[in-house]
């Protein structure tokens, strides 16, 4: 088995900010109210991660058929491997990056300084953990970067795996607890899976997904387990495509 790489997260930056001035020309005096408002009400921070609308979601069926779209091989070698051939937490404006992004769209309640996220509440889909200090949430990576380099990710353009590593349109980025991050690494499924049990389905669905649009490789015992987590999924009354009843052989 590959080695595990445990996927640490970037530490968080500190931003300096200032209040800016605001146009009014040409904006209705309700309006350029409003932006005042706004501004005040963030202590004169006039920047805040933009919001990033949750990825959409498949259906089994078709989380099933693009699984037998994927091509099974062995996993490539780690040789050449470190998380900086993933620029990760790629600014997003005005000082703001992804990870701010991903935690503002995944929590509730979010406290701003600047474009810093300070504070809010997360749940974790993972281990369906409530938490409310942002430094025991971790963005995570639904394809671990040290999964997908030995998946295929080894032979790309340093500009694909940046668009990679801050995947905001496929579900790549989500927020979860620290010790649940920690305890997934660099797995895959057939090495590890979310212990809430509600959102097995979703995980393998998500894995998938990703490793669908990124056109990336996964082996036999991975496949085995994906076809298994897609079997707790609710399946459509009269799907035409019906549950897998049974593993496939693994392929070599």
């Amino acid at each position: 088995m590959a080695g595990r790489f445990t996927e640490q997260p970037t530490s968080s930056r500190t931003y300096t900010w200032g209040v800016r001035s605001v146009r009014t020309r040409g904006i209705p005096a309700r309006c350029a109210a409003a932006a005042l408002a706004t501004l005040l009400a963030l202590g004169g921070a006039a920047c805040v991660p933009p919001p990033a609308s949750a990825p959409a979601r498949v259906d089994p069926a078709t989380s099933r058929r693009q699984l037998d779209g994927l091509t099974v091989a062995r996993p490539g070698s780690m040789r050449g491997y470190s998380r900086a051939r993933f620029p990760h937490w790629a600014s997003t404006g005005d000082n703001c990056d992804v990870r701010d992004s991903v935690l503002r769209r995944d929590g509730s309640a979010i406290r701003f300084r600047g474009c810093n996220v300070v504070g809010g509440r997360w749940l974790s889909p993972f281990d369906g953990r409530v938490v409310t200090e942002v430094s025991k949430v971790d963005i995570d990576h639904m394809v671990p970067l040290a999964n997908a380099w030995r998946s295929g990710a080894a032979r790309w353009t340093e500009e694909r795996r940046e668009a990679f590593a801050n995947d905001l349109r496929r579900p790549q980025l989500l927020a979860v607890t620290r010790a649940s991050n920690r305890a997934k690494g660099d797995q895959d499924p057939a090495q590890w899976q979310p212990t809430n049990d509600e959102y097995v389905c979703r995980y393998a669905q998500d894995w998938i997904a990703v490793k669908f649009y990124w056109k990336l490789t996964l082996t036999a015992a991975e496949k085995i387990a994906l076809l298994r987590m897609l079997e707790t999924c609710q399946w459509p009354t009269g799907s035409r495509t019906a549950p897998p009843t049974s593993s496939p052989r693994p392929v070599a």
